[in-house]
């Protein structure tokens, strides 16, 4: 949720920032006429709710014909108070609702547009050159009996597969090593809830505009997670944190839900695009002064883990249109895709500045003791997805799949061989 300070103080930031967002800029004007209205019935409120009180107090001091009209307004006032009192909870509620519908005021320096307009910050890693003809994941996965998308889709549907073997060890040693680094750099692990109630997914943005992509269980009225984001950011909801504390960095490992609602026909192939994966995400709550550093230091972190697996891969600065509404800058890593000529997202990392925390509460006091709102960021350090980057770059013309050295003592295999020649 945006700072209504903000919006009064320079409305004109939050018009440039839904420009960038290629989103309607006219909300600002709705949205300053509400305040207006809300703060004018709630002045109006409490100019009649004082007068009542005054006149209360009055009364017993009154007699006679006096005593009798000031008993005559305390009357009108009880109904001019309850109306007035109804109309700023209204406003209120009008204004509240609406601001829900308002994405994050997006940095200065992302750039604008769609999808497409990206900006590549740097490609990093040189792209493997095969004397054979390289094959795709799900192949070497059938081969290396790691993957199997056909059982999975029998047992549960498109879009859900099975990890065996090999490929289950893989993903376990990615995961485990993401946590081994960000225990090093300082977060606490976390295994997460992936059933959540809905004032946290509202609270971090999944909902509204993003309300397709995510499953509900209406008997319960819980939400399963995209991400443990979401957990993460509830974690401290309501709460006052302590300023010396921060920043406070937690690394949650869980599995994810992602209905994919839109996305029929795209990456119907392997498991790039599915509906159940799992990963280990970083969590960060800092100071809003320190969220641009901050926001680095994790996209440095990303950057580490995607080293250690050895894949050619690029950093893009994501234009605005593309940004989720919670995020104000973000930052992603596409790993290369031999068999399909182009970099595919691996890991994502945004700056969500206060907006969540003013959803959901989490403020810490400041220098003077006054509780201000803290900055939440989020990124990507391993997930499922990363196995097709590693199979598909480190394979040899046998079908075997070399292991990445970083990677080997949590695989606890050098070379994964296939089971059947």
């Amino acid at each position: 949720m945006i700072d209504l300070r903000t919006l009064r103080e320079d409305p004109d930031r939050l018009r440039a920032s839904q420009r960038v967002r290629g989103e309607d800029d006219s909300v600002v004007e709705t949205l300053l006429s509400l305040d207006e209205r809300r703060r004018a019935a709630l002045n109006n409120f409490e100019s009649l709710r004082a007068e009542q009180k005054s006149i209360g107090k009055s009364v017993s001091r009154a007699s006679g014909d006096e005593r009798q009209a000031l008993l005559d307004r305390a009357k009108e006032l009880a109904a001019q108070v309850k109306t007035a009192e109804a109309e700023a909870a209204a406003l209120a509620g009008e204004l509240d609702e609406l601001l829900m519908t308002v994405p994050n005021i997006v940095e200065e320096g992302a750039p604008p547009g769609g999808e497409d307009d990206y900006v590549v910050i740097e490609e990093i890693g040189e792209k493997p050159a095969f004397d054979f003809e390289p094959r795709d994941h799900v192949e070497l996965g059938e081969l290396l009996g790691a993957i199997d998308t056909e059982r999975g889709a029998k047992v549960s549907g498109a879009r859900f597969f099975f990890l065996k073997g090999a490929g289950a060890r893989l993903q376990l040693g990615l995961l485990n090593m993401a946590i081994q680094q960000a225990v090093e750099a300082g977060f606490t692990p976390m295994i997460t809830p992936v059933l959540v109630k809905p004032e946290s997914m509202q609270g971090t943005g999944f909902l509204g505009a993003h309300a397709s992509e995510v499953y509900r269980l209406e008997a319960d009225d819980l939400y399963l997670v995209g991400t443990s984001e979401v957990p993460l950011a509830a974690y401290h909801s309501d709460e006052i944190l302590d300023r010396a504390a921060l920043p406070m960095r937690y690394a949650g490992w869980s599995s994810c839900f992602r209905r994919e609602a839109g996305s029929y026909g795209k990456d119907t192939r392997g498991i790039i695009r599915v509906h159940q994966f799992d990963k280990v995400e970083m969590f960060s709550y800092c100071r809003p002064e320190d969220a641009h550093e901050e926001h680095l230091r994790l996209l440095a972190w990303e950057k580490e883990m995607l080293e250690k697996v050895e894949i050619p891969y690029r950093v893009i600065d994501v234009a605005g249109g593309d940004l989720g509404s919670s995020a104000a800058r973000k930052y992603d890593c596409e790993g290369w895709v031999p068999t399909q000529g182009r970099y595919r997202e691996l890991t994502s990392t945004s700056n969500c500045t206060d907006f969540q925390a003013r959803r959901l509460k989490v403020r810490y006091r400041d220098e003077d003791g006054r509780p201000q709102h803290v900055a939440t960021l989020n990124g990507t350090l391993a997930t499922t997805r990363w196995i097709v980057a590693i199979l598909e770059n480190h394979q040899q013309a046998d079908g075997s799949v070399v292991v990445p050295k970083a990677l080997r003592p949590y695989v606890g295999l050098d070379v994964l061989e296939p089971v059947s020649r």
